[in-house]
């Protein structure tokens, strides 16, 4: 495919892009506490810029450091220090004929309390103890607990409201006085950004930071001319965008990041917030304003899977969005709507629904996705599978000093570290038992240290544990994994065999420098719990691979987990009465909320019964023996089927024991082989754990 319109130059303003990509911004956590980029965050875009990115455009950049802080690590231009190291930067940018934009942002009442006020007297103190920011990082978890509990400084927001469902803050109601000093301070920010050699300004007015917060009747109830009528809730980005462009000329290209529907309705509450015909009368004022292309997104953190995915949206859902928009305005109109491959970019381009493509995770994810477009190889391209690992280890990494990751490009944020692994296989043996995530991202990492590498899995089909997750409803997409593994894989050079069971015997002859044994694990079943082994007792995996297939009955499934809740999906669309019993004293403890309340939408359409902080005892005629956890008391659950989702255990067996009595010395375990875990877990587990063999 010739993907013409994909790779077609496209003008936002007086910028040329050089093709209609745009890398939208997404935080990673890669900068210096001043705001300043790190040559890790500097290597990350490079490599994007490399890989064919037209327009790339990092993530959030705060205007000021005393209320618009959303971690210690993202980038600032709130200060004229910050020029010097923006300009080497989008000199960086500019050597592969890319293009650097800077989103400027302030986020409101989705912002944290234990920065506010605290920033400015961090940075100087780093700057002499740069050592501090470390004793910082470990009061996070009692910073953590004074922002729950109201006791720190309140966020800036339009006027005192609710808050928002995730990262919810005590709010404050900014002043006039604040208003136009936040309005000054944008302007300022976006002077410096033009004086860095920055190639255009975005203005983050999505996602419910503080430019929608004026924008949406549902955040501004003020009652001054900051509020009230739609021109009132438009002053505050108007005056913004009109001091831009007095301060850096009608030739600057600015563009603005918007929410076109904040989405209320798809949770159930239609008529709040608004909808994408107000939507439309905002892109044609921001046209009106001399905007030259908006950047389409939708929703808040209230409704966060509707502007941040899981794996169960299909690529393309929300791209109607950009055609409503486009259909008011003459302006470029892009966005993203979970694009993954140049196929798709390509027919929504020809379709007339935007002028241009936009994606943080696809260029996360691969940041060569262009390039192999462009080449002829798009097979080769590593697919975004909406797995969310990205914005988890955000969250939870950016609390403790580290960066955000991808579940499968191991190298993003180590790119200099990853392109230049040492090439010291010199061809030796590298035997890998079994073909799933852990195993395949051995493989390619051993091949492209150029050791000689054969995988051995036993079943006709790559993928272990993966098949079964991606079976599951909605979650083909999984599978995409498995795929672009192998490609790589042999690509790099290893040789992959399906159905060969790998024995200590054979493996020994084949004189392996090392083995990676990455087999996987099996459900769990407790042998202390009785009652387990009844013929009417199963595991997860049996249900979703249709092993068993129940109807019509009461079901008790045990474990709240992932599976556990995609297990009890299908029981449900099979007309069981489904009672799940879980020992924490939450639903799926340690899952990321996105993928508990995705699977829940569903789930809550029938009636299902969830029992929390419930100890299963055992298994009996006509149900299960439960106990209370906090209370102690115990009674029965009526059954006729139980369902284990307790997780797996490892399956390597003897088979380390046995291949290091068979004279190989150098044997490691992998993935879930060594540790029960996600797809993530997996894959960087097998490539910390081979990039240590030498």
């Amino acid at each position: 495919m010739a993907y013409e319109m994909l790779l077609s130059p496209l003008k936002i303003g007086t910028m040329e892009l050089k093709n209609r990509t745009v890398m939208t911004a997404a935080e990673v956590s890669l900068g210096q506490t001043n705001g300043c980029p790190t040559e890790k965050l500097m290597d990350y875009y490079e490599e994007r810029a490399k890989g064919g990115v037209a327009l790339i455009i990092p993530g959030v950049t705060r205007v000021n450091d005393n209320w618009a802080a959303s971690t210690y690590t993202q980038l600032a231009m709130s200060h004229d220090y910050h020029i010097e190291p923006m300009r080497e930067f989008a000199e960086r940018i500019h050597r592969h004929g890319s293009k650097l934009g800077i989103q400027l942002h302030h986020p409101g009442r989705q912002g944290y309390s234990s920065s506010i006020h605290s920033l400015p007297m961090v940075i100087p103190m780093v700057k002499v103890f740069p050592g501090l920011i470390n004793s910082i990082y470990k009061c996070t978890p009692v910073l953590n607990k004074l922002e729950k509990n109201a006791k720190l400084w309140p966020v800036q927001t339009p006027t005192k409201l609710e808050l928002a469902n995730h990262g919810a803050m005590k709010v404050k109601s900014m002043s006039r006085r604040e208003v136009k000093n936040l309005v000054n301070d944008f302007i300022e920010a976006a002077v410096r950004c033009q004086k860095a050699g920055v190639d255009v300004v975005e203005l983050h007015g999505g996602h419910g930071y503080i430019i929608q917060q004026f924008i949406s009747p549902n955040t501004n109830q003020r009652t001054d001319e900051y509020g009230g009528s739609f021109e009132n809730r438009m002053r505050f980005i108007t005056e913004i965008i009109d001091g831009i462009r007095d301060r850096c000329g009608k030739d600057y290209p600015l563009m603005v990041r918007l929410t076109a529907d904040e989405m209320y309705a798809r949770i159930g509450k239609p008529g709040k917030g608004y909808d994408v015909e107000y939507g439309k009368l905002v892109a044609k004022r921001l046209e009106e304003l001399g905007v030259d292309a908006i950047n389409v997104t939708s929703a808040c953190y209230d409704v966060y899977n509707y502007w941040l995915e899981p794996t169960s949206f299909e690529p393309g859902w929300r791209k109607y969005l950009c055609k409503e928009i486009k259909s008011v305005v003459s302006i470029p109109v892009g966005g993203a709507s979970v694009i993954r491959t140049p196929e798709q970019a390509e027919q929504q381009l020809q379709e007339g629904t935007q002028d241009f493509v936009g994606s943080a995770r696809t260029f996360l994810c691969d940041p060569h996705w262009v390039k192999k477009a462009e080449e002829g190889r798009p097979e080769e391209i590593r697919r975004c599978i909406g797995c969310l690992n990205c914005i988890r280890s955000f969250m939870s990494n950016a609390w403790v000093g580290k960066a955000c990751e991808c579940a499968l490009n191991v190298g993003m944020g180590n790119e200099r570290e990853y392109n230049n692994m040492p090439k010291d296989g010199a061809g030796r043996k590298i035997v890998v038992i079994g073909a799933g995530p852990a195993g395949l991202t051995a493989a390619q990492t051993m091949a492209m240290r150029g050791f000689d590498v054969t995988v051995l899995e036993k079943a006709e089909k790559a993928g272990g544990q993966v098949i079964t997750a991606s079976t599951c409803n909605l979650k083909d997409k999984l599978y995409w994994s498995i795929e672009d593994l192998m490609v790589n894989a042999q690509k790099a050079g290893a040789e992959v065999r399906l159905g060969v069971t790998a024995t200590a015997e054979s493996v020994a002859e084949m004189k392996p420098y090392a083995v990676v044994v990455a087999v996987g694990g099996v459900p769990l079943r407790p042998r202390s719990i009785p009652g387990l082994d009844r013929e009417n007792v199963c595991v997860a995996p049996e249900i979703i691979m249709k092993e068993k297939v129940i109807k019509d009955k009461k079901v008790v499934v045990v474990g709240s987990g992932m599976t556990g809740l995609e297990t009890t999906e299908i029981l449900n669309e099979d007309g069981n009465s489904v009672t799940i019993i879980e020992m924490a004293p939450e639903l799926a403890p340690g899952t990321w909320f996105q993928l508990v309340d995705d699977e829940m939408e569903r789930i809550s359409k029938y009636d299902t019964k969830i029992m929390l902080a419930t100890k299963l005892l055992g298994v009996e005629d006509g149900g299960v023996l439960i106990e209370d956890v906090a209370s102690g008391v115990k009674s029965k659950v009526e059954a006729d089927e139980v369902v284990l989702s307790l997780g797996v255990r490892p399956a390597v067996g003897d088979l380390i024991t046995e291949l290091v009595a068979k004279g190989v010395k150098k044997v490691v375990a992998v993935g879930d082989a060594k540790k029960s875990g996600t797809i993530a877990d997996a894959c960087h587990s097998a490539y910390d754990t081979v990039m240590k063999i030498k």
